[in-house]
């Protein structure tokens, strides 16, 4: 008998990461040049971004495989409301040191949010749909992205900064409610049985030629986007001299166009091999990145990250389709998304650092050709180490 997605899970958790995203969006691609007005430098403005990744990568796999045993909802709404009381201390801060404080807890808030989020529609995903599942539900996580950006930039354009980080704060209590008052618990979860991966150290996991490669991947591609986070804005603002407005509309055009693809290239993920959808998605990506140092208007900024959005549209809903396959296989869907999220963070936690040293001894240039080779590693390892799909690991044919 076919499963059937839990249509209430699913939308409660939708609309709680979007007002979430939207929120951490409205500020995120503005931190580089606020932090630069505190006088950080370049290497202190990848700590900014580093620090959060730093706790975030430490505390995914925990978080990951506890989800598994003890539930799913506790750590989404409890992150969530530590979000928020962070949110808020932004408007208090005033030294770089501070920023990188509340950037390593909101590290660690993350890690209790989208990883397990992503976990818990995983479980309820019917078998054969979850690139179709996984791109849907990625829609809220790209779309509350992409709006961010740009709303962020005018808010701050009217506002101010302070005004940005109580919208965050307002947002993120929105989704706090919608889960704590929407999301059901997990059924039965203390007396869940171990599957064959349940508990297993994460090393274990990662000898799957399989994981590695997605893995691998992952921290390849995010490495980049890393530095585009971090450097994209402060080069459009000391190189070219774009408006806040404008900073928000070139990062913007990325994430609103990958989030846009999420769903359509997830139902071709269910229909075609997936590991050319990611291989293609990750060449994509690395020829984009060598593009950015050329760009010298807004437009060129913005047709550039429009491409990389294009790049990450096309990979990223076969790599979750992909992480649902293995968890469902070992019964431990919490941690694949954990260690999943885990590449991500310690892409978007050495990217920044690495690009901030760089930066601070040669140029833009050299900081976007180091990307493009971390995405060109993590794509052929990938290509190298993924096995072949059948139509039982998720492959079939739908009507």
């Amino acid at each position: 008998m076919t499963m059937k997605l839990n249509l209430r899970i699913f939308f409660t958790l939708f609309l709680a990461v979007f007002a979430t995203t939207l929120g951490v969006g409205l500020v995120v691609p503005l931190l580089p040049i606020y932090a630069h007005t505190m006088g950080a430098n370049a290497f202190q403005i990848g700590l900014v971004f580093g620090a959060f990744s730093l706790t975030r990568t430490f505390f995914v796999p925990l978080f990951g495989r506890l989800s598994d045993t003890r539930g799913k909802k506790p750590f989404i709404t409890i992150g969530l409301l530590v979000y928020v009381l962070l949110s808020v201390a932004y408007v208090f801060s005033d030294r770089v040191v501070d920023l990188i404080l509340i950037r390593l807890g909101q590290g660690v808030a993350s890690a209790m949010i989208l990883p397990v989020a992503q976990a818990y529609v995983g479980e309820i995903t019917p078998q054969g749909r979850e690139g179709l599942t996984m791109g849907l539900f990625n829609m809220a996580l790209f779309g509350g992205l992409s709006g961010g950006p740009i709303l962020g930039g005018m808010v701050k354009d009217a506002f101010g900064m302070d005004t940005s980080f109580l919208s965050m704060a307002s947002l993120c209590l929105t989704g706090f409610f919608l889960c704590l008052i929407l999301l059901p618990a997990e059924a039965g979860v203390s007396g869940r049985s171990a599957g064959p991966g349940r508990g297993a150290p994460y090393i274990h996991t990662l000898k799957d030629s399989n994981v590695f490669g997605l893995f691998a991947f992952r921290l390849g591609f995010t490495s980049a986007i890393g530095v585009i986070w971090a450097f994209l804005p402060l080069m459009a603002s000391t190189r070219l001299g774009l408006s806040g407005s404008q900073i928000g509309l070139v990062v913007m055009i990325n994430v609103l166009i990958s989030g846009l693809l999420q769903t359509p290239m997830g139902f071709v993920a269910d229909r075609w091999d997936k590991r050319i959808l990611v291989v293609s998605g990750g060449l994509l990506a690395a020829g984009t990145m060598l593009y950015f140092p050329w760009a010298s208007s807004f437009i060129h900024l913005f047709a550039a990250n429009a491409l990389l959005g294009i790049a990450g549209g096309i990979s990223f809903p076969a790599v979750m389709a992909l992480g649902v396959i293995e968890g469902r296989k070992g019964d431990h869907m919490g941690s694949i998304m954990g260690l999943l999220a885990m590449a991500h963070s310690l892409g978007m936690l050495v990217g920044p650092l690495v690009a901030g040293l760089l930066l601070d001894a040669s140029s833009f240039s050299v900081i976007f050709l180091v990307s493009a080779l971390s995405l060109m590693g993590g794509t052929v390892i990938f290509g190298l180490r993924r096995k072949g799909e059948t139509v039982e690991s998720g492959r079939s044919p739908l009507p």
